[in-house]
């Protein structure tokens, strides 16, 4: 039984459970510039291209989820140049200024954030090359340093301005950052039972990867110590991981067997829940639905 995750993951969509659809599309449309590529049944799915990054869908009635609560931290797209960060930075700047949160140089990374109308947290951000990233005893170093977001845009946007809905340019989705309620919990699930290895610890917080990138996810109880598993609510519906191919699926299969960790396999997705009730969904790259023009870009600047 292998024991880590394949090396060359990705992460996919995430699927957000929504109560305004209209104005939640027009926010990642029209601030981020995502294209709507397809809306069935109540799901919107919203990418760069045709490649998927948020999957809206609605669900009313639902309650708003408390701040203590577990689920979603942020969704982090990454672009593969400054540019392209800049470029949307400037588009949320001028469609949704009130939406920012703020912005950090992370020596792996410079990102911007930000938090949708519905409250779910949003992540730009651009890796530095990889060898100007440090690592010490196995752990990358990173940090919170200040980031001026006017000196980015002066040093990075392009004369093509804001981007534009519709726009081709690539992104993906680099990881994903979860509320859960302690760290400790969090490594057992994520490191020693799904294969992911930890690659940096601060306190209330873990970041895991695979690979060798800074992080493919992260855990934090920096608003949400001590929480227990979500009840229903808006927000956070799934987080979609690709791995290489069917023995990948397999083998995460038989850990979470070993590990006594319920789990539906339809012999396309595998479909489980964190100790939070996080869900997330496990598919086969050969498998998947649109092509992943930035795959290397999740595991290198």
């Amino acid at each position: 039984m292998a024991d880590l995750l394949a090396d060359d993951i990705t992460m996919d969509t995430v699927t957000l459970h929504v109560d305004d659809l209209t104005g939640m599309v027009a926010y990642y449309r029209d601030a981020l510039g995502l294209t709507v590529i397809d809306d069935a049944k109540g799901v919107v799915r919203l990418g760069r291209g045709t490649t998927p990054l948020v999957a809206l869908q609605h669900t009313p009635g639902l309650p708003i989820p408390g701040r203590g609560q577990a689920g979603l931290f942020h969704t982090a797209l990454l672009f593969p140049d400054d540019a392209g960060v800049a470029s949307t930075l400037a588009s949320v700047a001028t469609v949704a200024p009130d939406s920012f949160t703020g912005s950090a140089d992370h020596m792996v990374s410079q990102a911007f954030y930000f938090t949708d109308p519905e409250g779910n947290g949003i992540e730009l951000y651009a890796d530095r090359p990889r060898d100007q990233w440090r690592w010490q005893d196995g752990q990358v170093q990173m940090a919170t340093l200040r980031l001026d977001p006017n000196d980015y845009l002066r040093r990075h946007l392009t004369e093509t301005g804001p981007v534009i809905p519709g726009s081709a340019d690539p992104a993906v989705v680099g990881h994903v950052h979860l509320q859960v309620g302690n760290t400790d919990d969090a490594r057992a699930f994520y490191v020693d039972t799904l294969g992911f290895e930890a690659t940096a610890q601060m306190p209330g917080a873990l970041f895991v990867s695979v690979g060798g990138y800074h992080h493919h996810m992260a855990m934090n109880s920096w608003n949400s110590r001590g929480a227990g598993p979500r009840a229903s609510s808006l927000g956070l519906g799934e987080v979609s991981i690709v791995v290489p191919g069917p023995e990948d699926r397999a083998a995460l299969a038989d850990r979470l067997r070993h590990h006594r960790i319920p789990a539906q396999d339809d012999g396309a997705t595998l479909g489980f829940d964190d100790p939070w009730n996080n869900r997330i969904t496990v598919t086969e790259a050969a498998a998947s639905e649109h092509p992943r023009p930035m795959a290397e870009a999740s595991v290198a600047s």
